[in-house]
């Protein structure tokens, strides 16, 4: 490296935003207060399924500090979705802020804005509510059969796209498509396998519950401080509901404290704003744990069959997955987390001769499912990669075989990427960076494959070790679009404004190192500010693994014009041409002659010439190329108790290049123990009226620092030629590995096929004994 060498990507810069966090100096919304500020509570359902024939809230109305009371009979009743997608939403609109009739415990029934949440708390038991008790529906399965109780009857609701929508059915959302003769490969197969799986309902349970502030400003728009994924979704979805024109209101996201995309939800800041806009002061709503646990949004359960096909060389001819998704009370995600679960699934098989996929999104009353970290291919992948270890032992093979003589590399391309997109068809796209046979061949070794596997044993504690392939993908193509800008300071350093969304993902030190990287200069002179709809420019927000391919491609040509810019100001300081000119070390570089970057600003702001230097640039995705993880645990059973320990567990990802190691290792390392606590014991435990008996931290377990195991993260490098400095993405996919590696470990420990989750140890223990 010489003195004027600058290389920001690839190496673990700090975090931007470390030491403020650290020291507590960064704020997030319920760090924000103003004078006067109102205090909100909502008053929820204690009826899954029931029809609101009064409310009544005189009496609440009169306790004092009470400032306000909103229900169904006095709020805007404007159908709109939830779900901070693309617009138009491919998911149904079939939710209004407040109704009539209420479809799950915990819906929305009222909410009281008062002048501290103790009167607000004391004003929930005054309101009388009269509730026509409906029959309920819990088992998605029933929800589809002709007789079951409707849902969804009111006529409003509807798709805003052209999309499969019958909510007299309760079916949300449908999705299929079918590629070769299928029942020809499955009669004519030698090996063949038909199996179910069920997969279960998870919070997200980010450390910060939603909370939203809302205000006026001094010419009375609409301000909402957000803890949201989505800030421009969610400036669209207020607008619309309260009847505003956009320009009226204003998102601001400050720190988050996780999101996992159950903040990829509008459900609260519309609320708040109606009780700002009627009572013209500050207003904060904020959900207890409780509330997040049934009033906020889950992931999809789902009941999967798979049929699966090979021949006696090992290739598999044929995958035919059908999936029923309960999509809960309302549709939020219902479509795309469906077409989700195939999409990023069953490409990774690429040998066969016929697929075939159909999913459906069922209405329950049950909490509303929603977007969620992996997003369709956690659920998906259990079931493929169960499968194949099933496969593989059936044909005498070891697993990693199968999947080496089977799995998409690249240069090849799949049906699967046009037949299924988010809404509407996919696109066609072939895999130009893949590096899956690296993560087999790697990850393997790490784990110790060929010496741990198939030792088992006959005491109380038996090991064993399992395997998953995945895939995700990068963006959602020809749907997801970033911007970023770009403003030369006085000394070289810039300003980079950018609508993209860190969640504390290290978001924002990615792309301030992608714009670092294009200028020739160090991250820590890239100052950025995000997610603010009157200052940063659109991005669609922080989902669907979009950030760094998506606004890091936003960010790199950004730079770039800036670039361009400055080197044209430099040459004529120079007096040269523009070839030859580059940027590194914060100069300007022809030849021997050098010239500050600094000086370029001075001269371009105050001499001769002037302007304001910027960059500006948008970035979509054509394509959304996958991302590629071969996934290893090692596992204890505790056969006396069922208690199943991961002792060992190694991630060997593809992210194409790694911006910043230490945050993609953090991302994987994240994403590992979310799955692993996902697989081992987190469940939502319901009664028979729909109620959740264990709606806290205390009764909803969730993984401690004790039950990491010893985790591994290995970045196998590839380059991506349609992303930032060959980048593609990576917070998504290691969520996909413990669920499917963790069943397939049990098996070669203990020989018990486990096919539904979680694997708590009452439910091992009863497989064991053979119940």
């Amino acid at each position: 490296m010489n003195e004027y060498d600058t290389t920001v990507v690839g190496h673990s810069v700090r975090k931007l935003d470390a030491m403020g966090l650290a020291s507590g100096r960064h704020t997030f919304t319920d760090d924000f207060a103003l004078p006067g500020m109102l205090h909100a509570r909502l008053l929820l359902s204690p009826h899954a399924h029931a029809r609101i024939t009064s409310v009544d809230a005189s009496e609440a109305l009169v306790l004092p500090g009470v400032v306000s009371v909103v229900s169904a009979a006095n709020a805007p009743r404007v159908f709109h979705t939830t779900a901070g997608q693309g617009f138009p939403e491919p998911s149904p609109h079939d939710s209004v802020m407040f109704d009539w009739k209420v479809r799950h415990v915990g819906d929305r029934v009222a909410v009281i804005a008062a002048v501290s949440e103790e009167v607000a708390e004391a004003a929930l038991g005054l309101i009388r509510v009269n509730y026509e008790v409906l029959e309920p529906v819990f088992d998605p399965l029933r929800a589809l059969e002709p007789g079951a109780p409707v849902i969804h009857d009111e006529p409003e609701a509807h798709a805003a796209i052209p999309v499969v929508y019958r909510p007299k059915q309760n079916l949300a959302a449908s999705a299929e498509f079918s590629t070769g003769p299928v029942d020809e490969v499955w009669d004519q197969a030698t090996h063949r396998l038909d199996r179910t799986y069920q997969v279960h309902r998870a919070s997200h349970c980010a450390i910060e519950p939603h909370e939203v502030i809302a205000y006026l400003d001094p010419d009375g728009r609409l301000i909402l401080r957000s803890s949201t994924q989505v800030p421009f979704h969610a400036r669209r979805i207020v607008a619309n509901v309260l009847g505003l024109p956009v320009g009226r209101v204003r998102v601001i996201k400050p720190r988050i404290g996780g999101g996992f995309g159950g903040k990829q939800e509008v459900f609260l800041e519309q609320i708040a704003g109606l009780l700002c806009l009627r009572t013209e002061l500050p207003v904060r709503l904020r959900l207890t744990r409780q509330e997040v646990f049934m009033t906020s949004r889950t992931r999809h359960p789902q009941h999967l069959r798979l049929r699966s096909a090979a021949d006696g060389e090992g290739r598999v001819t044929l995958l035919d997955l059908d999936t029923v998704l309960d999509t809960g009370a309302y549709g939020s995600h219902a479509l795309t987390v469906a077409t989700n679960t195939g999409s990023k699934v069953l490409p990774l098989v690429n040998r066969t001769r016929a697929v075939r996929f159909r999913a459906r999104s069922a209405y329950t009353t049950l909490p509303v499912s929603g977007a969620y970290r992996g997003y369709g291919a956690t659920q998906g992948a259990f079931a493929l990669n169960v499968q194949m270890d099933e496969m593989a032992r059936d044909l005498g093979l070891d697993v990693l075989e199968l999947w080496r003589r089977n799995h998409i590399r690249s240069g090849e391309s799949s049906p699967v990427f046009q037949a299924l997109g988010e809404g509407t068809e996919g696109v066609p796209m072939s895999i130009r960076s893949c590096g899956l046979e690296q993560c087999l061949e790697q990850g393997s070794k790490a784990i110790g494959w060929e010496e741990k596997r198939g030792r088992g044993g006959n005491g109380r504690l038996v090991r064993g070790i399992g395997m998953a392939a995945l895939m995700q993908g990068s963006g959602i193509p020809r749907i997801d679009m970033a911007s970023a800008t770009l403003k030369l300071n006085d000394d070289g350093s810039v300003n980079l404004l950018v609508g993209a969304t860190d969640l504390g993902t290290g978001s924002d030190t990615i792309l301030a190192q992608i714009a670092a990287e294009t200028l020739g200069i160090r991250a820590d002179q890239v100052v950025v500010y995000s997610s603010d709809t009157d200052l940063t420019p659109f991005d669609t927000g922080a989902y669907a693994s979009s950030t760094t391919y998506i606004s890091g491609e936003a960010v790199r040509r950004a730079a770039s014009d800036l670039a361009g810019k400055i080197i044209r100001v430099a040459a004529r300081m120079m007096g040269t041409e523009l070839h030859g000119l580059s940027l590194r070390g914060g100069l300007v570089i022809g030849g021997d002659r050098v010239v500050a970057v600094s000086d370029v600003a001075l001269r371009s702001l105050y001499q001769e010439d002037q302007e304001q230097l910027m960059g500006m640039a948008s970035a979509w995705g054509e394509v959304s190329p996958p991302p590629f993880s071969a996934h290893f645990a090692e596992i204890e059973v505790d056969t006396l108790t069922g208690r199943i320990r991961v002792v060992r567990y190694v991630a060997a990802v593809d992210c194409g290049v790694a911006i910043n190691p230490a945050l993609a290792q953090g991302q994987t390392e994240g994403a590992v123990m979310n799955g692993i606590g996902y697989a081992l014991c987190e469940e939502y435990l319901m009664d028979d009226r729909g109620r959740m008996r264990n709606g806290s931290f205390v009764g909803y377990r969730i993984p401690s620092s004790r039950d990491v195991p010893d985790l591994v993260t290995i970045l196998v490098p590839t380059y991506e030629p349609t992303g930032p400095y060959g980048a593609k993405s990576i917070s998504e996919i290691s969520i996909n590995g413990p669920l499917p590696v963790i069943s397939n470990a049990v098996y070669d420990a203990v020989g018990v096929r486990l096919r539904s989750s979680p694997f708590t140890p009452d439910r091992v223990w009863r497989l064991l004994k053979g119940e």
